[in-house]
C-alpha cells in the first residue's frame, strides 16, 4: 500500500463529517501528497509531508488515544491534517553543489518556501480545513497551536498558548505527537541534508 493510500484509507474510515469528501477531493488537487514537510530539515523530500502527517497520526493513536474517553474522527482530522498549510507551500530550486568524492560542482534540487497566503502556520491550517468541515473548538485549538513554542505567536510572548493546553489534552497530545515524529521518527529523513 502507498503512503497516498494509506493516507486516503485512515480519513475515509475515521473522517464522516459533512464535507469531508469534498475535503479530499480537494487535496487531490493540490500537492499535498506529493509535498516535502519542510524545506531541508525533516522529511525533505517527495512525500515528506504526507509521510509526516501520517508519522503524526501513528504517534497519536499509539501513544496519546484512549478508546474510552477519546475521539477517533477528532484525532484523525488532527493529525493528518495539522500541516495542510504545508501544501502548495514549497517550490523546487536547484543549486550548485560540490560532489566530495569526483571535485565536480552539480546542480541538485533544494526546496524553498513560496508562500500564496501568508495567514500563520496553524491558523492556515485550520482555514484550509474549515472551507469544507466545521471542526469542534478542541480541534481548532490543536490544529492552532500544534507547533507550541515554535509558534511565532508563541515565541513573540503569547500567553494563549499556555490557556489552550490547559483547557484542550487534544492540543497537548497533538504537539506531543507531531515533537515526536519531526525529532524522533524522521530522524535523517531530509534528502536535502544528506548531500
Amino acid at each position: 500500500m502507498t503512503l497516498k493510500e494509506r493516507f486516503i484509507e485512515i480519513f475515509e474510515r475515521d473522517v464522516h463529517r459533512e464535507g469531508a469528501k469534498e475535503l479530499l477531493d480537494w487535496l487531490a488537487t493540490t500537492d499535498f501528497f506529493t509535498a516535502p514537510a519542510s524545506t531541508r530539515y525533516h522529511c525533505a523530500c517527495p512525500e515528506g509531508l504526507l509521510r509526516h502527517s501520517l508519522n503524526v497520526y501513528d504517534v497519536l493513536m499509539e501513544k496519546h488515544f484512549d478508546p474510552q474517553t477519546d475521539n477517533r474522527e477528532s484525532f484523525t482530522l488532527c493529525s493528518l491534517l495539522h500541516d495542510l498549510c504545508k501544501a502548495q507551500f514549497y517550490k523546487i530550486g536547484s543549486r550548485n553543489v560540490k560532489n566530495e568524492a569526483t571535485g565536480q560542482w552539480e546542480k541538485v534540487p533544494f526546496y524553498q518556501v513560496e508562500d500564496q497566503f501568508p495567514y500563520g502556520h496553524g491558523e492556515k491550517s485550520v482555514y484550509l480545513i474549515e472551507r469544507f468541515v466545521r471542526l469542534k473548538p478542541a480541534e481548532a485549538t490543536a490544529i492552532r497551536w500544534h507547533m507550541g513554542g515554535f509558534d511565532d505567536a508563541a515565541r513573540g510572548g503569547c500567553f494563549a498558548i499556555s490557556l489552550a493546553y490547559d483547557k484542550y489534552p487534544l492540543a497537548v497530545k497533538l504537539h506531543l505527537a507531531d515533537l515526536e515524529a519531526t525529532y524522533l521518527r524522521e530522524k535523517d529523513t531530509s534528502a536535502v541534508n544528506r548531500r
